[in-house]
């Protein structure tokens, strides 16, 4: 099957799997309306929640999960079996920013998106299972303390490379994979950032 095929279709696979907008389906389908007219205006899972309750909230968020799980879970199927450990990583990592950038950039919604953080963790439960885990705790902690899902998204991108390297420091890839995935969730939190240092954030439970 050589290289170019499996990378191809790994890469195209994972950006139309990533750029599904499962928020804007969930408040169409259920509440007849569309997310991006509510809210912050962000067709992700935190808006969802604000705006239409923790049931539909918790639905985004797993529709979401789940296709970052798949985005990673096609690379590991079409990587050819004698490709080494590190060729699989580099094409299961190709896979997870794919879908990350697919649900940042959905071409099915004007090239916009949400924030990209129930996908790659999606990608982190495939890849990085026992990191997901510690990050999904730290999470739960952050925004019961703090009621802002913003500010745990960004504590977890800033640890997810820290924990890349404490757990997975043999296998280069996913280290790498850490660094970038943080920086990207990171940077498409910028907004939450400075609304953050503002004292002007949004908060769980308060009118936006």
């Amino acid at each position: 099957m050589g290289v170019v095929l499996p990378v191809a279709l790994t890469l195209v696979g994972a950006f139309c799997l990533g750029s599904i907008p499962f928020a804007v389906i969930v408040s169409r389908l259920f509440f007849h309306s569309d997310i991006r007219s509510f809210g912050s205006g962000n067709p992700g899972t935190t808006n969802v929640l604000r705006t239409f309750g923790p049931p539909a909230g918790l639905a985004t968020f797993a529709l979401d999960i789940l296709k970052g799980a798949a985005a990673v879970s096609l690379a590991r199927w079409l990587s050819p079996a004698q490709w080494p450990v590190d060729g699989r990583d580099w094409l299961m990592i190709a896979a997870a920013i794919a879908a990350i950038a697919g649900h940042a950039f959905s071409p099915f919604i004007g090239f916009k998106g949400g924030k990209g953080v129930a996908t790659a963790a999606g990608a982190i439960v495939v890849l990085a299972p026992v990191a997901f885990f510690v990050l999904f705790s730290m999470f739960l902690v952050i925004v019961l303390l703090t009621r802002m899902v913003s500010l745990g998204s960004i504590m977890i991108a800033l640890e997810l490379p820290v924990l890349c390297v404490v757990l997975y420091g043999d296998r280069t890839p996913i280290m790498i994979f850490g660094v970038l995935v943080g920086a990207i969730i990171v940077a498409l939190h910028r907004s939450n950032l400075r609304r953050i240092f503002r004292g002007e954030e949004h908060k769980i439970g308060t009118a936006v």
